[in-house]
């Protein structure tokens, strides 16, 4: 069986396209500028529609470019740091906080998050949906699921819903003592609601941070952060700690 040396294999059309049009977003267009449209840059280099728009989605997914609802593909602006390190043992809310409360109701969770929780699945549980915002962008949206059990003293009419209701079920959260908590971050597709508070469109990808927080020998709540891909790229220190960051002096060497 004979062997293939990488360095004989031609690169592919698209992906020197996506370099030619990396230099241009440098040198022709400004951060927000609303590019031409496929037709027009596809005679603009000679190209297929097809290889064009490979290009584009591969330029799309490192943060270079952005699909808006109504608006069509910009240029995206300077990418801007998000901690997600796990140094510190804090429940949800604790000060200081960098996430925006914006719902609280109570819902059947996921089949995965109530297997997590240990919950029948049938059950209903405190949801709370927040927003991270750096900038002036939102970078990520959150689900928060916790059982009444975590949550005991919680009123059960005082607020039916909306931020102040959120609020109410963090604190309850943070009367408990936590042990621990753990965290896995995977890549997946923005559902609907999620892309809407991104700004995204649905099967934009994204990446998922699913934690398990831990008190009194179980899992107190669980947390599924979807965090916008293509503004953000994992680093991982000696600690052993996750951020996602974005850095805009990083975007040419990407």
């Amino acid at each position: 069986m004979g062997t293939t040396q990488l360095e004989t294999v031609p690169e592919p059309k698209y992906w020197h396209l996506k370099t030619v049009l990396g230099e241009a977003l440098d040198s022709d267009f400004a951060v927000g500028e609303v590019l031409p449209n496929e037709r027009d840059l596809a005679a603009r280099f000679g190209v297929a529609r097809a290889t064009l728009r490979q290009a584009l989605e591969q330029l799309e997914l490192e943060g270079r470019l952005q699909r808006r609802r109504g608006v069509g593909t910009t240029v995206a602006p300077p990418r801007v740091g998000v901690d997600v390190s796990t140094t510190q043992q804090e429940w949800p809310g604790a000060d200081p906080d960098a996430w925006q409360p914006v719902d609280a109701v109570s819902a059947v969770a996921p089949a995965a998050v109530a297997k997590m929780l240990g919950t029948d699945p049938a059950d209903e549980v405190h949801t709370v949906r927040r927003t991270r915002v750096t900038h002036g962008q939102t970078v990520a949206a959150e689900l928060l699921y916790v059982p009444s059990g975590s949550v005991p003293e919680l009123p059960a009419i005082d607020i039916p819903s909306g931020p102040a209701r959120a609020r109410s079920v963090l604190r309850e959260l943070q009367r408990l003592g936590m042990e621990g908590q753990d965290r896995a971050v995977e890549l997946g597709s923005a559902r609907v609601d999620d892309a809407k508070e991104l700004d995204r469109l649905p099967g934009a990808p994204v990446l998922v941070v699913t934690t398990r927080y831990l008190a009194g020998g179980r899992t107190a709540a669980v947390s599924v952060a979807t965090y916008r891909a293509d503004t953000c790229r994992l680093t991982f220190g000696d600690t052993g700690d996750v951020q996602i960051s974005h850095h805009a002096d990083e975007r040419r060497a990407s």
